[in-house]
């Protein structure tokens, strides 16, 4: 078995919610030793978000296996001077505090550049450490509320969040990917280059096709539902049986072969209100009804029969039950055990598969259930250990 690849680097996490805990999961999936920085007594408040997963968070579980918990209070000058041993043996250090609570703490990236010149700090801010938010909190809804995200979703009776978290997700998956471009540029020139991202600019990223469209159509996408704003037919249709069936006609191609094979309307083929992508937008009430009226004779599995037969891409509405069942997820296992404390849970793998390179599945942590070994590993006697757990430093 080939080793993970991130085996021998060492990261520490002053971590919290979402995105950082996000990104060094990812970190953990390849190999890389990853210590969690929690609060004495209750740790990440993503811990208490519910109780769902066998007394413990969603979140918390999804967020946080293979990794070691320890407990610090950062605010005391020995819990300061633990953090400060650790980051001096680490090679990344990770954290997403509240604005100005890392500076504060001595623990912004130019003070520890300048302490630990070997060290990538990565910075996960809500807007930006500098400008004229950088003292804003943010929080993924409000995220998606600033960058007009909320504006595009929902359809014409009101507006919608977007149901995970994709602010956050959208800011872990660059700070993993700055990270590891951080550790590439280190290993390849021995410069250790400081990674910072922010929730806003992650998602703002992302909108960049409509902020596009906005800024030299006019206007921008209108609230469809599960239609899209530039292709038509491109949606869900309820079936006769009650479910619901989304497809997508992405080509003239498929336009023909939908009115040939799917429709039985072979005359809509050259019907210069749909002959083209951008006419078929045009009159896209005039064409839903054509379409709806098809679906309205054909159960669901009959629909997905004749759209595979014409070469049509489509999906059943699932909900996330059906999901878990979801047969792609079983034929290509991709779920595996994962301990959490008091239970073992089904978890998926991560999506990027390495050839020959299995990865990290080890288990969710308690609160602080390797802080007495971290902290022997820093040469704290047992005594030691004790005083400072009486003390509250951990």
């Amino acid at each position: 078995m080939t080793e993970p690849p991130l085996s021998g680097i060492t990261v520490v996490s002053v971590e919290q919610a979402v995105a950082a805990p996000f990104a060094t999961r990812q970190l953990a999936d390849l190999g890389a030793r990853v210590i969690k920085v929690e609060r004495p007594g209750g740790g990440d408040f993503a811990r208490r978000y519910d109780t769902t997963v066998h007394g413990e968070s969603s979140y918390f579980v999804w967020l946080n296996r293979s990794k070691e918990s320890l407990t610090l209070d950062l605010k005391s000058a020995r819990g300061r001077d633990i953090l400060g041993r650790l980051l001096g043996e680490a090679d990344v250090f990770v954290q997403n505090l509240a604005p100005g609570a890392a500076t504060r703490l001595g623990l912004g990236a130019d003070a520890l550049t300048e302490r630990h010149p070997a060290l990538i700090p990565c910075t996960i801010s809500g807007y930006g450490t500098s400008g004229p938010w950088a003292d804003r909190k943010a929080y993924d809804l409000l995220v998606q509320c600033q960058t007009g995200l909320v504006s595009l979703t929902g359809n014409e009776h009101g507006s919608a969040r977007v149901g995970v978290s994709i602010a956050d997700i959208a800011a872990g998956m660059y700070a993993y990917s700055g990270i590891l471009t951080a550790l590439f540029t280190r290993a390849t020139s021995g410069v250790a280059r400081p990674v910072e991202v922010s929730l806003f600019e992650a998602l703002a990223e992302w909108l960049s096709q409509p902020a596009y469209y906005t800024r030299h159509g006019g206007t921008q996408p209108p609230r469809l539902g599960t239609r899209h704003a530039t292709i038509a037919p491109y949606g869900a249709y309820p079936a006769a049986d009650g479910g619901e069936v989304l497809f997508s006609v992405q080509n003239e191609r498929e336009w023909t072969a939908l009115c040939e094979r799917f429709l039985d309307r072979p005359e809509l083929v050259d019907d210069p209100r749909f002959a083209t992508g951008p006419a078929r937008v045009a009159h896209r009430r005039e064409l839903d009804a054509i379409v709806a009226e098809r679906f309205r004779t054909l159960a669901s599995g009959e629909a997905m029969e004749l759209l595979d037969a014409a070469g049509i891409a489509n999906a059943g509405v699932n909900s996330v039950e059906q999901f878990l069942g979801h047969p792609v997820l079983d034929a290509r296992g991709r779920w595996r055990d994962v301990r959490i404390p008091g239970a073992v849970v089904p978890a998926l793998l991560p999506p990027v598969d390495l050839a020959g390179v299995t990865p990290r599945m080890d288990a969710v942590p308690a609160v602080g259930e390797h802080t007495d070994t971290i902290l022997a590993g820093l040469g704290h006697s047992a005594a030691d250990i004790d005083t400072l757990r009486a003390e509250h430093v951990i």
